[in-house]
């Protein structure tokens, strides 16, 4: 602090006001808590006409205040820095530094699908190459979590695709890489067959909800690999490919239906499921690979009727 008072306080008017607030944070990391607190009020009064200057300052005054002060006001402070980030017209490190912030606040207050997508844009703000190797994979791990667990999350392509889960690879969590790629896919198969997850102790208490999710995603997965000529579906083939018994399968396309995952109809006489959609995905290679093998045979099966109608009736074709 002394460093700032007979040195950068005698120039503190004429830098670039976020930099001044990235010097105030450096400085006030030396001091305690309630010091740090009262200096970085001071810079922000400073810099309260430097919209993003204000805005970073005080994403790291709520930042020291959450141990003392609790999460309500830390809450309120959120949803006001929120509103002054979106007005923001280009992405910047201040995005970064709210959207740790914000991840930090739904980890503790235990929203899943809210820390999976601010942790996703914080993410998106920064170099992940200069975080350490044990950070990166600590936050691909309980990304994983967050993902599984997350209201909402019914796609884990987008995770699976970025950069950070790279860093479970070829270490002691790898598990949750597979596990995530396994349920992507659908396969339940894969959660009864594996023991690394039950230490975890979120996905054991959760484990009901997440067998259900699984079984949605199967669902999804097996309509996705349908060519839309062909997403009439028997009850029993759907039971088979979800692993769930044949009871449960209307009670499970009506969830689907009801979450906006699929559309389409049941039909209980003929024991069938009308798919007429299912909701847009990130694909992974695999599911890529497949689809471009579908666009394929689309592309030979219009070739075919093209070439049938040029030989049957000739004088259609100019």
């Amino acid at each position: 602090k002394d460093l700032y008072t007979n040195f950068v306080k005698d120039f503190e008017h004429k830098i670039n006001q976020l930099s001044l607030v990235d010097l105030a944070v450096i400085i006030s990391a030396k001091l305690t808590e309630e010091e740090a607190i009262t200096f970085l009020e001071e810079t922000n009064k400073k810099v309260k006409t430097h919209e993003e200057a204000s805005i970073l300052c005080r994403t790291h005054i709520a930042r020291l205040r959450v141990d003392t002060e609790g999460l309500e006001p830390l809450k309120r402070t959120i949803e006001d820095l929120n509103a002054e980030v979106d007005k923001l017209d280009h992405v910047t490190t201040t995005h970064g530094e709210f959207y740790k912030l914000s991840s930090q606040y739904y980890r503790r207050t235990g929203d899943h699908a809210q820390f999976y997508r601010d942790t996703l844009r914080y993410l998106g703000c920064i170099d992940i190459d200069v975080l350490p190797r044990e950070e990166q994979t600590s936050i691909a791990f309980v990304l994983g979590v967050a993902a599984l667990l997350g209201d909402g999350i019914y796609n884990f392509g987008e995770l699976l695709e970025h950069p950070i889960v790279k860093a479970l690879e070829q270490s002691d969590r790898e598990w949750m890489y597979v596990l995530l790629q396994r349920a992507n896919a659908g396969s339940l198969a894969h959660l009864d067959n594996t023991q690394e997850w039950k230490s975890q102790k979120d996905l054991v208490a959760s484990e009901l909800q997440l067998r259900a999710k699984i079984s949605l995603l199967a669902l999804m997965e097996m309509v996705f690999m349908h060519a839309a000529s062909e997403r009439t579906i028997a009850f029993a083939d759907i039971a088979a490919r979800v692993d769930v018994p044949l009871e449960q399968v209307e009670l499970l396309v009506m969830r689907a239906l009801s979450l906006g995952l699929v559309k389409g109809s049941l039909d209980e006489v003929r024991q069938v499921v009308q798919f007429t959609w299912v909701q847009p995905r990130v694909l992974d290679q695999a599911q890529v690979a497949a689809l471009t093998e579908r666009w394929k045979s689309w592309c030979t099966k219009v070739q075919e009727t093209a070439d049938g109608v040029q030989t049957q009736a000739p004088e259609l074709i100019v």
